[in-house]
């Protein structure tokens, strides 16, 4: 039997079940030790008899024959306290799980609406009870017979005031697009407050909206927001040199938690760089040291800008591979390598196929990696290894110094020269000149030619560790891989479901194999 198991929104397993189910806690426990689940759990399944509605598992025999579509509910124990949060400027204290471990970060300081991507519709929030019952009866009105509202200005100001807050939770900085969303879901909602004097109906609201959301971002610089105090002294405001979220990036620069100043957070990290020297230092107190100071880090990182070798001497706990995955989640609020490696899981052969379908229309390289693959011995690993290699060549990009390759008697010094950011494979001497598939010696990540992770487990790993510490660092992506990258951010990670033409269209193509 073949089961599509949803642990999480962000966490989807596909599992073979070669034995024959006897019963529900027959399958509870295979779950259990295939996807090491902890606690107890309830199993649900899409029930094709009522439109594939969720029902709960109680007899074996309610699974269709073949495949099935799981659901698994985790019970809270019932001596485990609630969690707690304290709200200040629309965050919020939160805890999640990371890749490697069920490691929280209950010092994380995140956004009320933990979302990547900007909702649609716009959920317009509730205003005032006087202003309520007036746009209620001005519904009512223009229900009966197209009669506009006359807004006073103290009740347009209240209406602005709550939407301001109500993006803030969302986005410190919306664009245009984003702003006439929030606009248009107003007028869907009290379509009594239309503007007569434009096409749309709502086009002066989007410039009350606008221009109200950067008065409401000078009132949180009076109070001290980082996320805009960060601009403060940017020339002229240009929107092209603001420092602001433009990868989905949830928690792009959080204000430092509760009870804690840049002072005793310093302590806190020279208590982390003390921990790290040690030949072995003890994990829990560089991931609770890692939390607490996530949001020191952001500014630096965010408001200095500084060299990726300055960041490795100052935070060497970051160059971790689970504390690269830990950062990617303080600031995405999502599973960096499940979500990656589960991605390429499904799209890997499919991304196959269409090399091969193209023939050679990719020159000599495609056809040297796809004759590589056709040799391999290890054709999962192959397979997957093939499909990253050749999706810089299928976006039309210049792969030259990301995905390089080395002999293990170079010179250490010249391996990395020329490699802003990629990967580096380092393959044995006297098999390199022999066989088309040499031997692997390790995995490097490399940035500002300075390997900064190295024996990664393999390529896929590689990719996603480089993917996640272009987040920890706050990189741009490199222009002559914009593509490729974004393909990454948003169809292997679904950060953003707004994709360039070019994305879009190779995203098109997968969909179209099955």
């Amino acid at each position: 039997m073949r089961l599509r198991v949803v642990l999480a929104p962000d966490n989807i397993r596909r599992l073979d079940i070669l034995e024959n189910l006897t019963s529900v806690e027959h399958l509870k426990t295979i779950l259990q030790e295939r996807l090491e689940i902890k606690d107890d759990f309830l199993i649900q399944f899409e029930d094709p008899e009522f439109g594939n509605e969720l029902c709960n598992l109680t007899n074996i025999t309610e699974l269709p024959p073949e495949r099935a579509v799981l659901k698994i509910l985790q019970k809270v124990p019932e001596d485990s306290e609630p969690e707690t949060s304290i709200s200040s400027l629309d965050t919020a204290s939160v805890s999640s799980p990371s890749d490697s471990s069920n490691q929280s970060f209950p010092f994380v300081s995140v956004r009320q609406h933990g979302n990547s991507q900007w909702p649609s519709p716009f959920p317009i929030p509730k205003f005032s009870y006087d202003v309520e019952l007036r746009l209620e009866k001005g519904n009512g009105n223009f229900k009966e017979d197209g009669t506009l509202l006359t807004v006073p200005r103290e009740m347009k100001m209240d209406i602005l005031d709550s939407i301001a807050q109500a993006i803030f939770s969302f986005k410190a900085y919306p664009n245009n697009q984003e702003l006439e969303s929030v606009s248009a879901a107003l007028i869907e909602k009290y379509p009594c407050l239309k503007d007569p004097g434009s096409g749309t109906g709502y086009h002066s609201w989007t410039m009350s909206i606008k221009y109200k959301i950067g008065n409401y971002r000078q009132k949180l610089r009076t109070a001290g927001c980082s996320e805009v105090t960060v601009n403060q002294k940017r020339v002229n405001n240009d929107s092209r040199c603001l420092k602001k979220a433009k990868r989905c990036e949830i928690n792009f620069l959080p204000d430092n938690p509760v009870g804690q100043t840049d002072y005793s957070l310093q302590k806190e990290k020279d208590a982390l760089q003390e921990e790290m020297k040690k030949k072995h230092f003890s994990m829990a107190v560089v991931d609770s040291k890692m939390d607490l100071t996530f949001s020191l880090r952001r500014k630096e990182i965010v408001d200095e800008e500084p060299l990726v070798a300055d960041v490795l001497k100052q935070w060497p706990a970051l160059f971790l591979e689970d504390q690269v995955c830990a950062e990617f989640y303080r600031i995405t609020q999502t599973n960096l390598k499940s979500t990656f490696l589960s991605s390429l899981d499904e799209y890997a052969s499919k991304m196959i196929m269409l090399y091969r379908s193209r023939g050679g229309a990719y020159g000599d390289e495609m056809k040297t990696l796809l004759d590589q693959l056709d040799q391999a011995s290890d054709v999962l690993a192959q397979r997957k290894a093939t499909a990253l290699k050749g999706l810089p060549l299928f976006m039309r990009e210049k792969s030259r110094n990301f995905l390089e390759s080395c002999l293990d008697t170079d010179p250490e010094n010249t391996r990395t020269k020329g490699m802003k950011m990629g990967i580096l494979t380092v393959i044995e001497d006297d098999v390199a000149t022999i066989h088309s598939n040499p031997n692997v010696r390790c995995l490097s990540v490399v940035l500002e030619e300075q390997v900064v992770l190295d024996n990664v487990q393999d390529l896929p790993t590689a990719v996603a560790l480089l993917f996640g510490l272009i987040y920890a660092l706050n990189i741009s992506y490199p222009k002559e891989l914009k593509y490729t990258f974004e393909t990454i951010q948003k169809v292997f990670i679904g950060l953003d479901p707004q994709c360039s033409a070019r994305v879009q269209s190779f995203k098109n193509k997968l969909l179209k194999f099955k």
